[in-house]
């Protein structure tokens, strides 16, 4: 837990994003744990231009965006994207869906390359929240 607190593993998040929809999504991540048993989470900053606003007397760059990847097994292979700029807070949680791999594409990540190629394939270009209610 300490090492997860470390000023090198955190990047500036607008407040009302981290209270707003970052927090209602982090909530539902747990929630999923809980319901689904295993569930596997990837997350971090977009930056999407060249030049990036920065803060502090060390320029700790702002990003533009976050993302956030959720891919459950049980009961049957699933998974979930977000996409969400930086100053979006008090939108609601569904206007930020994305499939894996729209996130894929923003970001250049590949998620999940170790799942076969024919779950990974139809996990990746669905999102339907009504699948993790």
């Amino acid at each position: 837990m300490r090492e997860s607190n470390l000023l090198t593993n955190i990047c500036p998040q607008n407040q009302e994003l981290n209270s707003g929809v970052w927090n209602v999504i982090e909530r539902d991540c747990r929630k999923w744990a809980k319901k689904y048993g295993e569930v596997y989470i990837v997350c971090g900053p977009v930056l999407l231009n060249k030049d990036h606003e920065t803060i502090g007397t060390n320029n700790v760059v702002v990003p533009e965006a976050f993302f956030k990847v959720i891919l459950r097994m049980n009961p049957e292979p699933t998974a979930i994207g977000y996409v969400i700029r930086n100053n979006e807070g008090k939108k609601k949680r569904d206007q930020f869906i994305n499939t894996v791999d729209d996130v894929e594409h923003i970001t250049g990540y590949d998620f999940f390359p170790a799942l076969p190629d024919s779950i990974e394939d139809l996990v990746e270009a669905n999102a339907r929240i009504e699948d993790w209610r």
